[in-house]
């Protein structure tokens, strides 16, 4: 069974915690089984690849890393927030900020 989280893919997100602290993106992707999540820009990496056919200079390339999602608040209307969830008027379960109380996409 996968873990439920309160973040996902296309997310604004703030980094609370550890080398980043601070910067903000979009989430790219989420490794659930892991519960990290690679964020637009934030946590570089470099790694060394070696010469090969597609990149026969080889080097050093620039990417980015995971962050663990308890080190990430979603960001409304420029605000950093905790999320919750709630039934909306359908009965339907959305997301919502407990700062603002808005709704999120």
């Amino acid at each position: 069974m996968q873990t439920k989280l309160k973040i996902k893919v296309g997310d604004l997100v703030k980094v609370i915690s550890g080398d980043s602290k601070g910067q903000e993106g979009k989430i790219t992707s989420i490794n659930r089984a892991k519960m990290r999540a690679t964020v637009e820009g934030v946590n570089m990496v470099k790694r060394h690849t070696k010469p090969s056919a597609s990149n026969p200079q080889g080097g050093i390339e620039e990417k980015e890393g995971t962050i663990h999602v308890s080190n990430l608040m979603v960001v409304t209307s420029g605000v950093a927030s905790r999320v919750g969830r709630k039934a909306d008027d359908k009965g339907k379960l959305v997301r919502f900020s407990k700062k603002s109380g808005e709704v999120i996409k």
